[in-house]
């Protein structure tokens, strides 16, 4: 009797550690989000919405990072029509968020090799239920309606307060979408940390593919945080030289990587789809607004860029550089065994998977219209911005750089000491000679003993 009772105070003690961990995840992750978000709307100028929309904004920006969905919705009264579209993630604010969880995650099973397919399952579950909750109650708080002035001294202002026509816009989160999206969301995150991560245990049976995926996982996130490093050197510089600094670090903090990450598959050579019309825009540098803004859209690629700035071919440069970088670091990373072929492929598939993913997290729809029946669209108060991305040639540029890169990365890595190395010097050829025992271990050398009747040994450690 007192043997079961203590094994099940045993049991339940773990398990009650098991919850705390994952609720220390989730509140670390939407604290951090939350901060970021907060800060990147308050450089924004946010906190001068009016009837204290500030918090809605912030909930909002967060349930996007997050995965979650959130609706644009237009009302001007019952002659008039409003359109509003809103397709974009905040990735600042994603990239925190997924860090911060990730690690905390990762946190209580470090120091272990395996886990049971059972134990990580259970810890994940415990995850999502708490990470779902808060999610819902963010989504339950980002919502909220702006009116949208026509002007006090005007035709369409005395129009629409005659006829009630007076234009409204807010946002509201889809709460069933938000639920969906951001399961799949938290699902990439913690796959992609036990992916990368060495300190990560996986299941007996997932052991044998570490070596194959995770130098070249590890390889590609190295690769994007790198970009994001690089891009946010460039941003301080550019707050503290050319003024209007609190827009600047708007940017850093709310999307940074959207335009690292852009930049990355522009110096790779794949194109996009871009226009910018009417009021709306995109805080990007006068460059890309300049190209994005040609009448009737344009294709957004290094050509066109070059065309009114050369400087831009400097993208490819830093492209290829750290793109060698990261397969260098994949190679390293990888057993001494894997053949430069094999790196190659793995590089190959990370860097098209790595397009495909960037493509579908960078691009961009915004869409707002106001008309009036009889008058037409109202000028100044509709606008639309679009940037999407060539797929498929995006994911070709991919596999053919990570090829070349995945190659290059290993022949450079070739003198360098890797994991599962053990140095020994090869016997002399002929009669005469008796190898030695095999060494003892991975700092071990061989020593080959010649029977020139001397009794003396020859041979030691390889040059």
């Amino acid at each position: 009797m007192n043997q079961r009772g203590s094994n099940a105070r045993g049991g339940a003690a773990p398990d009650v550690r098991d919850w705390v961990d994952a609720l220390v995840a989730v509140v670390g992750g939407f604290a951090a989000m939350i901060v970021v978000a907060a800060l990147g709307l308050w450089a924004a100028g946010g906190t001068g919405l009016p009837d204290n929309a500030f918090p809605h904004v912030v909930a909002a920006v967060v349930v996007m990072a997050a995965g979650g969905t959130v609706n644009l919705a237009g009302d001007a009264g019952v002659i008039a029509e409003s359109q509003a579209e809103l397709t974009v993630l905040p990735l600042s604010v994603s990239l925190v968020g997924a860090l911060v969880t990730a690690e905390l995650f990762l946190r209580p099973l470090r120091h272990r090799a395996v886990a049971g397919t059972g134990e990580l399952l259970g810890r994940f579950v415990r995850l999502a239920l708490l990470w779902l909750l808060a999610l819902a109650g963010l989504a339950g708080a980002a919502r909220h309606t702006f009116e949208i002035s026509l002007g006090e001294d005007s035709l369409l202002g005395d129009v629409g307060d005659l006829l009630d026509a007076t234009p409204k816009v807010g946002f509201a989160a889809d709460v069933g979408s938000t639920l969906f999206f951001g399961l799949l969301w938290l699902i990439g995150v913690i796959a992609l940390a036990l992916l990368v991560s060495r300190r990560a245990p996986l299941p007996a049976r997932l052991v044998r593919f570490q070596e194959s995926v995770r130098p070249a996982a590890f390889a590609m996130v190295a690769l994007l945080l790198a970009y994001v490093v690089v891009g946010l050197c460039v941003g301080l510089v550019v707050a503290a030289t050319r003024g209007h600094a609190d827009r600047t670090f708007a940017v850093i903090l709310l999307g940074l990587p959207n335009l690292v990450w852009l930049s990355l598959t522009l110096g790779l050579g794949a194109s996009w789809d871009g226009k910018v019309e009417g009021l709306f825009g995109l805080p990007v540098p006068r460059l890309l607004d300049e190209v994005l803004r040609t009448p009737g859209g344009t294709t957004l690629n290094l050509s066109t860029l070059s065309e009114r700035d050369g400087r831009a071919w400097w993208l490819l440069v830093i492209a290829a550089v750290l793109l060698v970088a990261a397969a260098f670091l994949m190679a390293v990373r990888s057993p001494a065994r894997i053949r430069p072929w094999r790196h190659a492929l793995h590089m190959g598939v990370a860097l098209a998977l790595t397009m495909l993913v960037v493509c579908l997290l960078v691009r961009v729809t915004a869409r707002y219209g106001l008309s009036l029946i009889g008058i037409g669209d109202v000028e100044g108060l509709g606008g639309e911005v679009s940037l999407e991305p060539r797929l498929w040639g995006a994911i070709g540029l991919g596999l053919a750089w990570g090829l070349v890169a995945g190659l290059v990365g290993s022949l450079l890595a070739a003198p360098v000491r890797r994991r599962g190395e053990v140095p020994a010097a090869a016997p002399p050829d002929g009669p005469g000679t008796t190898p030695a025992a095999p060494p003892d271990g991975p700092g071990s050398t061989r020593r080959v003993r010649r029977d020139d009747g001397s009794g003396g040994a020859s041979g030691g450690p390889p040059g």
